[in-house]
């Protein structure tokens, strides 16, 4: 299929709304593979032609790295033994944790603004699989959140970060920070679905963001963290996604974090992709 027979061709609204097609039929995955890929084309053309949604994944990892290394590095990195370069050893890592919950947020907003403006149900009455064109969104934001991680990693390595480990061991902590973004869209997406307005999910997300992020060992150690707060971030999925990327990337105890975390993806996508699905399928 084209991507011209993928395009919406006007905005539907009110009464005028495309009816969903529920009578799909059996989608084979060659077609399906087919189908995820023009609407991957589909969505690169639009931040073609509106480049500054792509602001977010250039400057935040900038932002974030200069803003902590040189605010709280050295206090930071001092309390550690250290100084403002071991923070950033320690630092570069959490934010790679970091960048797939900020990046996901979008998509919530993106998918929600998509069924306002009615994209979403013109793709509703096509004969594709519902998953496509969520999954299509998924794979468009983790070429984001690839993005953004190299530029996270390109500012480490120009203010001196220093990999103790293999390659091998960095290129893991991207693909274990991509797949735990991965299942956090999923969330996102519900979100974007069941939210009456992208406010309304940009909100939302900040307050389940910064309490996880905060609430980690992202940004700083948790051995002087209250007794309940670091049960918190025992349990919390991206403090055992930064204490993996820094065992990968610097060195360390790595099996517990690693299992947790894919543990965790697992679970997630396991139950939020299906949710996702169906809330698409049924969304008037």
């Amino acid at each position: 299929m084209s991507t011209a027979t993928l395009t919406p061709t006007s905005t539907p609204t009110g009464s005028d709304r495309a009816k969903p097609v529920h009578d799909e039929g059996r989608i084979g995955l060659r077609n399906n593979l087919r189908h995820i890929g023009a609407l991957v084309r589909r969505n690169l053309l639009q931040i073609k032609k509106d480049p500054e949604s792509m602001f977010d994944a250039l400057l935040m990892p900038i932002i974030f790295t200069l803003l902590f290394v040189y605010v709280f590095g050295g206090s930071v990195g001092g309390s550690m033994g250290g100084g403002r370069q071991e923070y950033l050893n320690y630092l570069i890592p959490g934010l790679m944790a970091m960048m797939g919950m900020n990046i996901a947020m979008a998509v919530g907003s993106g998918v929600n603004d998509d069924f306002r403006k009615g994209v979403m149900d013109r793709f509703r009455t096509m004969p594709i699989a519902r998953s496509s064109v969520l999954i299509a969104k998924i794979v468009v934001e983790l070429g984001r959140m690839m993005v953004a991680t190299l530029i996270l990693l390109a500012m480490g390595f120009a203010l001196g970060m220093e990999l103790q480990e293999s390659v091998l061991g960095l290129l893991g902590a991207i693909a274990l920070s991509a797949a735990f973004g991965a299942a956090i869209m999923w969330i996102f997406i519900l979100l974007g679905l069941t939210m009456k307005t992208a406010q309304a999910v940009q909100g939302m997300g900040m307050l389940v963001l910064m309490p996880l992020q905060f609430g980690s060992s992202i940004f700083a150690p948790t051995k002087t963290m209250p007794g309940w707060l670091q049960t918190f971030t025992d349990y919390n999925p991206l403090s055992n996604l930064a204490d993996a990327a820094r065992a990968l990337m610097m060195g360390g105890p790595l099996a517990h974090s690693v299992l947790v975390t894919l543990g965790w993806t697992v679970v997630i996508t396991a139950v939020m992709a299906p949710l996702a699905v169906s809330k698409f399928r049924k969304k008037s």
